[in-house]
């Protein structure tokens, strides 16, 4: 029996995938002890996360808790990643903040009724996008851009988490307005706020630094709030959370109007990208044990569902996060069950523990969102891209100056714009190149200096190392004929070495017919081999390419074409292109 089939749990008795709980495949009582474990560390770093990315999205901090128990919860049921966990995410949060703030007023009922319908608009995408497989979509994010993004999303979490840090009121509008308003009321800083929120900061790091297990997040909310009560900071201007309202799960629909909804319509497309690449890079950083195959496409409509869940439950959109993540991974949990035993924890702290968090300071908070916004800086990408590859780390520069000086959501977008014009930049940028046979051996390469290469007389060897598409088809054709006119009176035969082109479209064919033609006009031969892409064969026959070339004139090697020509059967022996000699044939 082969794996992944009914003895593990993978597929149900009847052979059919298994379309429920595939994330606790072959999971037995045996696993319990660790995935408790390991559910005790992660409610135990989601808890204060969970209330400071709300209070991030401007929201209260019970709509925090209920992200997490509803990305949780829907994740176990449709997912597949034994070690994902889904909930709510500083990535994604200061988008959404962003763009709700501009419809609707911070943390009034319809600015929640909007994130709780933006949440349900991405559940849906996400989810279609798993279900049509459209894992490929998670790779618009080039790692510069990327790199960039999370740059620009730490500078927001920073410039948010300020006044609450310093004890000012909370700064409104634009990035710049904040900073302005953060150096006006630095006069009114309240050393108390301050020195808690750093002590958290500090505190987090060190514990980070001895263990990522250790739970130093919870440890400093409580340190901290233990000093606000045996100090009475409230009366020194210390602000606090006060007491949590109750949470009622529900979504209110009837407090938005189509316009509402038309509006989120472009951010729940970008959030939706962005929710995407993350879950994907997650699911890839932590793949199954064993012989298992990560499965992207179904831990999207994990996350859709995620999203599904928290936005009829009235919270927010939810994303993978790779650091909580990581703590499953590295306690031992075995299943989504550790992330269940999270959730249920989180569920009895939100519905009978809401006094104990009446007197947690908001700097404390604060002073976790600073070290998220720490660790999601890849310092590492940075060096490495301004060491090797300058021109991209341009892209870093100008993808977190976009996200910091212009909406949001217009930054998340022009990063993946010019991801993708990276892309296809890089595209353009192949182009035709005569190819010489090293010496002694039947391979046909591009040439190197200190290589001998072997041509065969009145034979031209083309190759081309890209898909061959309208971005590149003009730049093909005039490198082609300047490689053909370079060897006019004495070319007999051309040879499209195509092992590299994967594709073909229209505008590409047509270029093709038109070189075949100049091809002959010129006196010469046309043939083509190694096209190995069954899409690029496919192409041939769709546009007729096959038909012009006729069916032997198609080989599957450079060598097959040329012993095929009528006047290479009976020749002599290739000459040595830097010698002009004759070498003998082995064959």
């Amino acid at each position: 029996m082969a794996r992944g089939d009914a003895q593990d749990g993978t597929v149900s008795p009847n052979g059919r995938p298994r379309l429920l709980f595939g994330a606790m495949r072959g999971w037995s009582w045996r696993d319990f002890g660790s995935d408790a474990i390991a559910g005790l560390t992660l409610a135990a770093i989601a808890i204060p996360e969970q209330m400071a990315t709300a209070r991030l999205a401007n929201l209260s901090p019970e709509l925090g808790f209920l992200a997490f128990i509803a990305g949780a919860v829907a994740f176990a049921i449709f997912g597949a990643s034994r070690y994902l966990s889904a909930g709510a995410d500083s990535t994604i949060a200061p988008i959404f903040a962003g763009g709700l703030v501009l419809i609707a007023a911070s943390a009034s009922p319809h600015y929640a009724a909007l994130a709780a319908a933006l949440a349900l608009m991405v559940g849906i995408i996400v989810c279609l996008a798993g279900i049509f497989r459209m894992g490929w979509v998670a790779d618009l994010l080039s790692v510069p851009v990327t790199a960039g993004f999370l740059a620009g999303i730490a500078v927001h979490i920073v410039i948010s988490q300020l006044p609450d840090l310093l004890g000012l009121p909370p700064g409104s509008g634009s990035v710049f307005q904040r900073v302005a308003a953060i150096w006006t009321g630095w006069p009114q800083v309240n050393l108390a706020s301050l020195a808690l929120g750093l002590g958290v900061f500090l505190l987090v790091i060190v514990c980070e630094r001895i263990s990522p297990r250790i739970p130093g997040a919870l440890i400093a909310i409580a340190l901290a709030t233990l000093a606000v009560v045996a100090f009475g900071l409230e009366q020194h201007g210390v602000k606090v959370l006060g007491p949590l309202p109750g949470m009622h799960p529900g979504f209110a629909f009837g407090t938005l109007s189509p316009d509402d909804l038309r509006t989120l319509v472009p951010m729940a497309l970008l959030i939706s990208v962005v929710i995407m690449v993350q879950t994907a890079a997650t699911t890839r950083s932590f793949p199954p044990p064993g012989d298992e195959s990560p499965d992207v496409n179904r831990d999207f409509v994990g996350v859709g569902a995620g999203n599904l869940l928290a936005g009829l439950a009235g919270a927010f959109p939810v994303d993978a996060s790779p650091p909580r993540t990581a703590i499953v991974a590295a306690t031992g949990g075995r299943s989504q069950v550790g992330g269940l035993v999270a959730a249920a924890i989180v569920l009895v702290l939100a519905l009978f523990g809401g006094t104990l968090l009446t007197h947690v300071p908001q700097a404390a908070l604060a002073g976790i969102l600073l070290f998220v916004a720490l660790r999601i800086l890849r310092w590492q990408t940075f060096a490495e891209t301004l060491r090797e590859a300058r021109g991209e780390f341009v892209l870093i520069f100008i993808t977190a100056l976009a996200l910091v000086a212009l909406p949001i959501e217009i930054g998340v977008a022009i990063g993946i714009g010019m991801s993708l014009l990276l892309g296809i930049w890089s595209m353009t940028q192949a182009s035709a190149i005569e190819l010489e046979r090293v010496p002694g051996t039947s391979i046909w390469w591009p040439p190197v200096n200190a290589l001998k290469a072997e041509c065969v007389p009145g034979v031209l060897v083309v190759g081309f190392q890209a898909p061959l598409s309208f971005v590149n088809a003009e730049k093909f054709k005039q490198g082609f004929r300047a490689l053909v006119d370079a060897r006019a009176g004495e070319l007999k035969h051309v040879v499209l070495e195509a092992s590299s082109i994967i594709a073909i479209d229209f505008t590409a064919g047509g270029v093709l017919k038109d070189m075949i033609a100049y091809c002959r006009q010129q006196g010469a031969t046309f043939s083509i081999a190694r096209l190995e892409s069954v899409r690029a064969q496919a192409a041939l026959d769709r546009f007729g390419i096959s038909g012009d070339l006729g069916p032997d004139q198609i080989f599957r090697s450079v060598e097959n074409a040329i012993d095929a020509l009528p006047d290479q059967r009976n020749a002599s022996a290739p000459m040595h292109a830097a010698t002009g000699q004759k070498k003998e044939s082995s064959s």
